[in-house]
């Protein structure tokens, strides 16, 4: 399962990474003599209400999707990783202070806070502008849950019997932290890099869905998501579910690379 899901993770990524040479159309581009067409060979899932090739749109949103959730995804993982190793080394009043800020961190109104960034950017920025700022709060404010978790790892290894015996060898908080707590946590972190991937993904459709995510002319899932909130010109138009069910296969992936050891006999 996890080999199958990993497969299909890189033949769509490669697919999306190729959208310039695969997509027969621009993302920009409007057919003004075809606003909603119907699926055709010019159009392989038709076009939108402005006359954009939609199957072009998808691939550049995956595209974007694919390349910035990782990378929220990362940054996240990486502030965790760091704040809950700094905090179980410092002691319990640090490791207190760093449960107390993660709680903090998870019971902001996240959504309140994008609208206040999105409110801030002038009228005429840049779109680019806006998709660094939807996917870089999402990094910074994903931490929280990760970070829970590596801070009980590193207290678990931190009473181990391998890390007292080097303690008292005489190894230096420093070297214990990076030498032989460190290289203990980094499978863990992986595994937190791959839940929090799908999650930022979803966050991004759900934004798209509300009009609050990335901004026009730049595709995204969650843009084209929204159109399906005419339900009964997506069931007379069955191919504008395409983009939802790539969702659903790229996040479907994801947890299959990490919950397929359950299932393995």
């Amino acid at each position: 399962m996890r080999l199958s899901a990993a497969l299909l993770l890189v033949s769509i990524t490669i697919l999306l990474l190729l959208a310039p040479y695969v997509a027969p159309h621009s993302y920009t581009t409007q057919f003004r003599e075809a606003p909603n067409a119907s699926a055709s060979s010019q159009f392989p899932l038709g076009t939108d209400a402005l006359g954009r090739d939609r199957f072009s749109r998808m691939l550049y949103g995956g595209r974007i999707s694919l390349v910035c959730a990782p990378a929220a995804a990362l940054l996240s993982s990486l502030l965790a990783l760091v704040l809950a190793l700094v905090a179980g080394c410092l002691g319990k009043r640090a490791e207190t202070l760093a449960g107390v800020a993660a709680d903090v961190c998870l019971s902001l109104p996240w959504l309140f806070a994008l609208l206040a960034v999105r409110a801030a950017l002038p009228l005429n920025a840049a779109p680019w502008a806006g998709v660094l700022a939807t996917f870089g709060l999402l990094g910074l404010l994903g931490w929280a849950g990760p970070a829970r978790v590596i801070l009980a790892a590193v207290k678990r290894h931190l009473g181990s019997d391998f890390i007292l015996f080097a303690s008292a060898s005489g190894c230096s908080p420093f070297r214990l932290a990076l030498v032989h707590v460190l290289p203990n946590l980094l499978p863990l972190a992986g595994a937190q890099f791959l839940v929090t991937v799908p999650a930022f993904l979803l966050a991004e459709a759900n934004l798209g869905l509300l009009g609050l995510g990335i901004p026009e002319p730049i595709p995204s899932l969650g843009g084209l998501l929204r159109e399906l909130e005419n339900l009964p010109g997506a069931v007379a138009h069955p191919w504008m579910f395409v983009p939802a069910l790539l969702l659903f296969t790229v996040v479907g992936s994801f947890h299959l690379l990490v919950s397929a050891d359950k299932y393995s006999v």
